[in-house]
């Protein structure tokens, strides 16, 4: 399958010489034209394929690739046992599962108190419900009632790069042995601090983990603060994307290499068609320790949140959600680093954990059909849930 844009674009554009501005109502047509066919203008429903507007443009440039990658996601459901709702209890951005001894195994941020922002104690109080948080895990066999097993990796001594918070977790098994990656906070947290990625490992899924001295990802180095009052929007210099935090990783064997995508949040982030500046990256090892090092192409998208990446017909697939120009669409890349857009969907849940058990070279979305997610109670504490997904590929009212 080769989604390569270029082998879709529409054939026979010709460019013609600008208009000048007597015609410049009629700039979006007379810049260049596109022979079109009359296939074409009855699918799209095109009144006149000699007056195109942009976006009549734009859909004459879109991959057919037919309704394969697309679902649709029904309401969360709770969960029973140790991962029902807790008063009181942060449970959080669950992993991907992987299936173990009979059971299912899923790990997650937890805390537990109220969350009281930046204008307390900082050095007492709790900033985010991802604050001061430890990661622990649980079990099930049937995907629904769980049983909380413990803590698998806790925060880092004082002054260590994981001493204030450790958080947003994800899983990977590769030849036996078992990988966590995950979100670090030093203290203070600030507005201006800059999280890092740390790494845990172990022969077993129920530990003992030993966790890696110093992070394996931390953001660029070459943004500029501007002043020194704690405000994250005011910079002298942006910096790359990734210039203030590195967040959600999730570490996928590829290629006979390991790449780390993640989140990157750029010092002064700003607002771009009406949602946060966020973009994701890649680092790629030789070794699942590392080094992980940063592609060159970064970024490899120009939207999205949480990471939620899955192999598939020899690349990698991407959920990209919340923020961003291209947000709420399914992306896939055959290198694991050039995305195109596959499908739009609406509905997708936050923090997606996979079902890494799912044979995901069934079809495109096969490992969406079931798997975790987090939910906010309220504006303190949040609770783990479980999605569903269905495929779609044709619309039909009640009846027909």
């Amino acid at each position: 399958m080769n989604f390569n844009r270029n082998l879709f674009l529409v054939a026979g554009i010709i460019f013609l010489q600008s208009c000048d501005s007597s015609t410049h109502s009629e700039s979006a047509n007379s810049d260049q034209e596109i022979k079109v066919t009359a296939e074409q203008l009855d699918k799209l429903g095109i009144t006149n394929g000699e007056h195109l507007s942009a976006a009549s443009k734009r859909a004459l440039n879109w991959p057919n690739i037919g309704n394969e990658w697309f679902l649709e996601f029904s309401d969360l459901k709770p969960l029973k046992g140790d991962l029902a709702y807790e008063e009181g209890v942060v449970r959080r951005d669950p992993s991907a599962m992987i299936f173990e001894n009979g059971k299912y195994y899923v790990w997650y941020s937890k805390s537990v108190g109220a969350t009281d922002g930046f204008a307390g104690d900082i050095e007492k109080d709790k900033v985010f419900p991802w604050d001061r948080c430890d990661i622990w895990y649980a079990t099930s066999e049937d995907g629904w009632t769980w049983k909380e097993e413990g803590m698998a990796v806790g925060r880092g001594a004082a002054g260590a790069y994981d001493d204030r918070s450790v958080f947003t977790v994800e899983i990977m098994k590769h030849e036996d042995k078992y990988y966590l990656s995950y979100q670090t906070v030093k203290s203070p947290y600030t507005v201006r601090v800059k999280n890092q990625i740390g790494l845990a490992w172990a022969d077993s899924p129920n530990g003992p983990w030993t966790k890696s001295v110093e992070p394996i990802l931390s953001p660029a180095d070459n943004g500029i603060w501007k002043g020194e009052e704690q405000d994250r929007f005011a910079v002298e210099k942006k910096g790359d994307f990734d210039s203030h935090k590195v967040h959600d990783p999730c570490i996928v064997p590829y290629n006979g290499k390991f790449y780390l995508y993640y989140k990157g949040e750029q010092m002064g982030e700003e607002i771009t068609f009406g949602g946060r500046q966020i973009r994701h990256g890649v680092a790629v090892a030789d070794n699942p320790l590392g080094p992980y090092v940063k592609s060159e192409f970064n970024p490899i998208s120009n939207s999205g949140h949480e990471i939620c990446v899955w192999p598939y017909n020899g690349g990698i697939a991407s959920l990209i959600t919340t923020d961003g120009p291209e947000k709420n669409t399914i992306q896939w890349s055959p290198d694991g680093i050039n995305f195109e857009i596959m499908s739009s969907i609406k509905g997708a849940p936050h923090a997606i954990g996979l079902n890494r058990y799912a044979d995901t070279e069934k079809e495109p979305t096969e490992i969406l059909r079931w798997g975790l997610s987090h939910i906010y109670n309220n504006s303190d504490y949040q609770s783990i849930m479980r999605f569903s997904s269905r495929k779609i590929t044709s619309h039909k009212a009640k009846g027909e």
